[in-house]
C-alpha cells in the first residue's frame, strides 16, 4: 500500500515536471534514473536558421542545388544568404532574366523562408541594381525575430566591384536608425557580401562597426571563398567559404570548402556549426591563429620543376626539398598515380621530420613512351603534411602536384622595331602552337579542329620592352559591343615577373600584387580588363583577320626588370582564349596550360627564359 502511494506521488511529480519542463513522459519505478537530468534543452527562446554563402564568382554546377537539398532535411525556421547568387557581370537583361529565374527556381525547392542579401556578382552596373529592385523591392533591409535583429546590407551600394566594397552614407544613416529602434533586442546579426573589415576606402562601414561596438553583435560575410573567424570590435566577424562559388576545395586547414551554416541563437549568443559535404565542424573551423600557420607558409613539399632543350630526353631527375618550418613535428608523404608513359622513382614516400628541418630526396622519371614530352599527360603526385598540432586531432593539409617535361621556352632580343598594330609584320615564323582537344575546357563536343579554334604566339623583346603575339585562329568570333570582356571572345593573358623561383610554385595568389592579368577582347571600345597593376605605358593592339583576329601586347621592361633587382632573365606566362559561339553554345576554353589557381596547374608551367 505504501509502495504504491510513494509510485504514484513520483508519477505526479514527473508528469508536473513535464509540464513545466515541457512534454515528456516517464514510467521508472526506482530511485535511482537511467539518465543524468531532465532539464531538456528546449527554452521557448532558442531557435535554430542556416546561412548560405557564395555559389558564383566560377560556379560549379549541382553544389548550391545539394546545399538546399540538405537544408530541407534539416528543416531550419529560415535560411539567410549573404550575395553572389547569379553570375551577373552584364546589362544584358536577357541573360540577368536567365539567371535570376535559374536561381529562384533553387529556392523554390527550399521549404522554408529564403532572405536575400546582394554581392558583387549580383549588382554591379545600374541594370543590375534595377533588375534586384524590380525582383526583391530593396537593397538593405531588417527585420527583428524573437528579439534577434537582423541587418541586411548591401556592400555594393557605389557598384565598385570586387575588392571595393562600400557601406555609403544614406545606408549609414539607415543602419543607425534600425540600430537606435531596437536598443534592447538580446543580439545583432548582420549580414553583408563583402567583409568590409578588411578593406580599404568602405566609405562609412567603420562608423557602422562603431555603432555596433556598444551591443551584443554578429557579422557574417562570403566574397572572399575561404572561411576565417576574427574576433574584433567586441564581436565575431566571420568570411564564411563557398556553397558551390570557385575554390580549390583545399580543406578545412585553409577554409577551403563547400558548406552551410547552422545556427542556434541562444540567449548567451549565437552556436554555429559548419555543415561541410565531408563532415560538421564548429564555429573554430579556422581562427586567426590557424590562418597564421597555414596560410602564410608555403606548401612544405616542393618539386624542382624541369625544363627541357630536347623535347626527346629520356630520364630526367630532380630534387624534391620538404621543409618542416614550423615549431612541431610534421609528417610527409607522397605517392604517384600510376602514368602509362612515365616510370618514375621516389627516393622515400615518407617522413617524419623534426622541427625546423629540412630533408632532400631524389626523383626520376622515364620516358618509356618514346613520345614528345610535349605532349605527355603530367605525373600527378598526392602529396600531404600532417602537423602535431596542440589541440587539433589532425591538422592535415593535402596538395596535388602535377609535373610535367617541360620544354624550355624562349624571348629572344629582336634588333628592329616592333610597331604594337595586331598586323605581326615583324614576327618571324617560330611560333608556338596551341590547339585542341586536349587543351580545351568546356564542352568539346563542340570543338571542330584547328580551323574552329586554335591559336600560336611567341615572344620578343628589346632595351623598352617585353612584346608578346598571338595570332587566333576562330570561325566564329564574337563581339559584344558594351559586354564585360568576359562575355565575349577574348584573349586573357597572365604574366608573373618575379624571379622563377618564386613564379613557378605560384598557385595564382595574389593577383594585382604578384602578377598581372589582361583580358583583351575585340570590340571597338572598353574591350580590356586589367588587373590593378598592369603598367600604365603597357599597350595592346588587335586586328581582324579572314581567319580570327591577330593581338600584339607590349609590357614595359622596367616592370620585369624592377620584379628581378634590375635585370630580368625569365617570367611566368599564362595563355588562353575565351571562345562563345553566336549559336549560344556554352564557352570552350583554350589554354596552353591550365589556369595557375585550378587543380590541374602544372607546377613550373609556362616559364619563359630570356635569350
Amino acid at each position: 500500500m505504501r509502495a504504491g502511494i510513494l509510485l504514484i506521488l513520483f508519477l505526479i511529480s514527473i508528469v508536473s515536471l513535464a509540464q513545466e519542463r515541457g512534454r515528456i513522459t516517464i514510467d521508472i519505478p526506482t530511485d535511482q534514473k537511467p539518465w543524468n537530468n531532465i532539464d531538456l534543452n528546449n527554452d521557448p527562446g532558442n531557435f535554430q536558421f542556416a546561412i548560405v554563402t557564395d555559389r558564383t564568382g566560377g560556379v560549379r554546377p549541382g553544389v548550391f542545388l545539394k546545399g538546399i537539398q540538405k537544408l530541407n532535411l534539416l528543416q531550419p525556421e529560415f535560411v539567410m544568404s549573404v550575395g553572389d547568387l547569379i553570375e551577373g557581370y552584364t546589362e544584358d537583361t536577357t541573360v540577368l532574366n536567365t539567371e535570376w529565374k535559374e536561381f529562384n527556381g533553387f529556392i523554390d525547392s527550399l521549404q522554408v523562408p529564403f532572405f536575400y542579401v546582394p554581392g558583387n556578382h549580383d549588382i554591379t552596373n545600374q541594370v543590375m541594381e534595377d533588375k534586384w529592385k524590380e525582383l526583391f523591392g530593396v537593397t538593405y533591409y531588417h527585420f527583428v525575430y524573437q528579439d534577434v535583429l537582423f541587418l541586411c546590407l548591401n556592400s555594393e551600394d557605389n557598384r565598385r566591384g570586387s575588392g571595393r566594397g562600400t557601406l555609403d552614407t544614406e545606408q549609414y544613416e539607415y543602419v543607425k536608425k534600425a540600430l537606435e529602434e531596437n536598443l534592447d533586442v538580446r543580439w545583432t546579426l548582420v549580414f553583408i557580401h563583402q567583409p568590409l573589415w578588411v578593406q580599404k576606402d568602405t566609405k562609412r562601414w567603420k562608423d557602422v562597426e562603431e555603432l555596433l561596438s556598444s551591443r551584443p553583435h554578429n557579422v557574417f560575410a562570403g566574397h572572399y571563398h575561404r572561411y576565417w573567424k576574427s574576433l574584433r570590435n567586441n564581436g565575431n566577424y566571420i568570411a564564411l567559404a563557398t556553397t558551390g562559388g570557385s575554390s580549390p576545395l583545399r580543406g578545412p586547414s585553409f577554409g577551403e570548402f563547400d558548406h552551410v551554416v547552422w545556427v542556434t541563437m541562444t540567449d548567451e549568443g549565437p552556436i554555429l556549426a559548419n555543415l561541410l559535404l565531408e563532415g560538421i565542424w564548429d564555429e573554430n573551423v579556422v581562427t586567426d591563429e590557424l590562418v597564421d600557420f597555414v596560410r602564410n607558409r608555403p606548401f612544405p613539399i616542393r618539386i624542382e620543376p624541369v625544363y627541357l632543350e630536347k623535347t626527346s630526353q629520356e630520364v630526367v631527375s630532380t630534387k624534391i626539398r620538404i621543409t618542416n618550418d614550423s615549431d612541431f613535428r610534421m609528417t610527409a608523404s607522397l605517392e604517384g598515380q600510376i602514368h602509362h608513359d612515365l616510370f618514375y622513382e621516389l627516393s622515400l614516400s615518407e617522413k617524419t621530420m623534426e622541427p625546423n628541418s629540412v630533408e632532400i630526396i631524389d626523383l626520376v622519371v622515364k620516358n618509356i613512351s618514346g613520345k614528345s614530352s610535349e605532349s605527355i599527360k603530367p605525373l600527378s603526385i598526392n602529396s600531404q603534411v600532417v602537423y602535431d598540432y596542440p589541440n587539433r586531432p589532425e591538422l592535415a593539409i593535402r596538395e596535388q602536384i602535377n609535373f610535367s617535361l617541360l620544354s624550355k621556352n624562349y624571348a629572344e632580343k629582336t634588333n628592329q622595331k616592333i610597331k604594337v598594330d595586331g598586323k605581326l609584320k615583324e614576327w618571324n615564323e617560330e611560333w608556338i602552337e596551341i590547339a585542341g582537344p586536349a587543351n580545351i575546357a568546356g564542352n568539346r563536343f563542340h570543338y571542330n579542329g584547328d580551323e574552329d579554334l586554335s591559336m600560336r604566339f611567341q615572344m620578343q623583346y628589346d632595351d623598352e620592352f617585353v612584346y608578346i603575339a598571338a595570332e587566333v585562329f576562330d570561325d566564329d568570333l564574337v563581339i559584344r559591343e558594351g559586354e564585360s570582356p568576359y562575355r565575349q571572345d577574348a584573349i586573357a593573358l597572365a604574366i608573373d615577373p618575379r624571379n622563377m623561383t618564386k613564379s613557378q610554385y605560384s598557385k595564382g595568389q595574389n593577383r594585382g600584387t604578384d602578377w598581372i592579368r589582361i583580358i583583351h577582347a575585340f570590340g571597338k571600345k572598353d574591350n580590356v580588363s586589367k588587373s590593378a597593376n598592369v603598367p600604365q605605358n603597357m599597350v595592346s593592339a588587335f586586328n581582324k583577320t579572314d581567319k580570327g583576329t591577330a593581338v600584339e601586347f607590349a609590357i614595359p621592361r622596367s616592370y620585369f626588370d624592377s620584379a628581378q633587382d634590375g635585370n630580368w632573365k625569365t617570367f611566368r606566362l599564362g595563355l588562353g582564349y575565351m571562345d562563345f559561339d553566336k549559336k549560344g553554345e556554352e564557352r570552350n576554353d583554350l589554354y596552353w596550360y591550365p589556369a595557375w589557381n585550378s587543380n590541374s596547374n602544372i607546377l613550373g608551367s609556362g616559364m619563359i627564359f630570356r635569350r
